[in-house]
């Protein structure tokens, strides 16, 4: 484990990596954006101390209707299978739509590559099926044809 605790590396790596960020309410949460080539969306990144835990979330920038969820989980479904780092959540009380990475940090020395991996593969996933969730929500593409689209 490194003698930095982990919000503390957390912090240095975005600011080194120059993301803007504000940290909410004295928690160790940190609120970003990115801007991806697909759309701009809110970040999370958040450190558990107790668990040692990192956790960084993209959040979609639109909620599913609800009479949309049901395909959307679809999609959420097929995109999960077999990717490695990270999983699409879709909240079905609000429609919310995010793709998580995480890491157990226990143990581990901190750096920013630590970091920087989990962050760039998390962006980078939202950012490709980003336009696949759009066409889900707002045309009649079935999932499996979307996906079908997006990993071809």
């Amino acid at each position: 484990m490194s003698d930095t605790p982990l919000f503390d590396a957390m912090v240095d790596f975005f600011k080194t990596d120059e993301w803007p960020f504000i940290q909410l309410e004295d928690r160790p949460v940190l609120s970003m954006n990115f801007d991806g080539k697909n759309a701009k969306w809110t970040c999370f990144a958040q450190a558990r101390e107790e668990q040692q835990q990192f956790i960084f979330y993209s959040v979609c920038p639109v909620n599913a209707p609800a009479e949309k969820r049901p395909a959307l989980a679809e999609f959420v479904t097929r995109a999960n299978y077999g990717l490695i780092i990270g999983n699409f959540e879709l909240d079905f009380e609000d429609g919310e739509i995010r793709y998580k990475t995480s890491l157990d940090a226990e143990e581990l020395a901190l750096n920013a590559t630590i970091f920087k991996n989990l962050v760039y593969a998390n962006v980078s996933m939202m950012d490709k099926y980003l336009p696949g969730i759009m066409s889900i929500l707002y045309s009649e593409i079935s999932p499996r044809e979307m996906i079908d689209q997006i990993e071809s």
